[in-house]
């Protein structure tokens, strides 16, 4: 069974139970996710099957979009509602509509943000989440990303010296919408956290075409899984496609290199290309980086083969 399963994770699991749990219901060793979401985070995670997760690098979207809850007047270790509280200073004023429109005004566009401690990037081969379980705050390079939009949801909730909202936003891939929220806080003048999270798309998917672990496990024991993954080459349609015949596909198979098509004369190097055959993608090629007349492939698909 190859393909991609849309599922609605559930707060309070990682990404790595999700995919512990649908190897278990799907009774498949091959099972991998696209992107980590947070214990804390709801929402979308497409999750790769069989000869899927030889694709997962190019399932993983560019853009995503999140709706959240930003809670001003506490922060946490981890920026988000799972932390120890860090810092806590009460509101001691109104909040209005009007301010909280500018700072989301401000954090639109490309702006930088520094990786919280708790998360997996990488500093000195070690992962920030390694330091910070040691009770370590190191240096870590700061990143530029870009918020496309950002709107606020709701009514602004002043309450027990705190003051929280709800918000959606649409983000470039590498964003920390809980640091988003920190950084909204700081805008403010207040130490915050987010306080609630869930992603209601990741790139072309979106929440409503994901199911549940629950409804997976009883489309598995209906019979009916297969027919609710999302096929590789729906999973691939946004990547420039070439047409072969039977005899090219022999060579395809075997990871043969072959001249640039003129139709894709513009192409970059590292642009992939999917390779289709009677409407199944073999193989994804790119330009060759040392001679650009020239296309190889990256991975194989067919025979579950990946080339280096």
């Amino acid at each position: 069974m190859d393909g991609i399963l849309l599922l609605n994770k559930p707060k309070g699991m990682t990404s790595h139970d999700c995919v512990f749990k649908v190897r278990k219901l799907v009774k498949m060793k091959k099972v991998g996710h696209t992107g980590t979401l947070d214990p804390d985070v709801s929402g979308v995670l497409p999750i790769c099957l069989g000869r899927a997760t030889k694709i997962v690098e190019y399932v993983t979207a560019a853009n995503k979009t999140y709706e959240g809850e930003a809670t001003i007047g506490i922060s946490t270790t981890t920026e988000d509602a799972s932390g120890e509280r860090v810092e806590e200073k009460r509101v001691d004023r109104q909040i209005t509509k009007a301010d909280v429109l500018d700072v989301l005004d401000s954090l639109t566009g490309e702006i930088i943000q520094t990786p919280p401690m708790y998360s997996a990037v990488k500093v000195n081969g070690k992962r920030l989440y390694e330091y910070a379980r040691q009770g370590l705050v190191i240096e870590r390079p700061s990143r530029k990303i870009t918020i496309h939009q950002l709107e606020l949801l709701s009514d602004i909730v002043q309450k027990e010296g705190t003051v929280s909202f709800r918000f959606r936003v649409t983000c470039s891939k590498g964003t920390y919408v809980r640091t988003l929220a920190v950084q909204m806080g700081e805008k403010l003048g207040y130490p915050a956290h987010m306080s609630d999270l869930k992603r209601t798309s990741s790139g072309e998917f979106t929440l409503n075409q994901c199911m549940t672990l629950e409804e997976v496990g009883q489309h598995v024991q209906n019979g009916t899984i297969g027919e609710h993954l999302l096929t590789i080459e729906d999973a691939l349609s946004h990547l420039r496609k070439i047409l072969i015949n039977d005899k090219v596909a022999e060579k395809v198979k075997n990871g043969s290199v072959f001249p640039v098509p003129n139709e894709l004369n513009e192409i970059s190097v590292g642009e992939p290309i999917a390779i289709l055959h009677n409407g199944e993608i073999l193989a994804i090629y790119q330009r060759h980086p040392e001679k650009p007349e020239l296309i190889k492939p990256i991975k194989v698909l067919v025979n579950n083969q990946e080339l280096k």
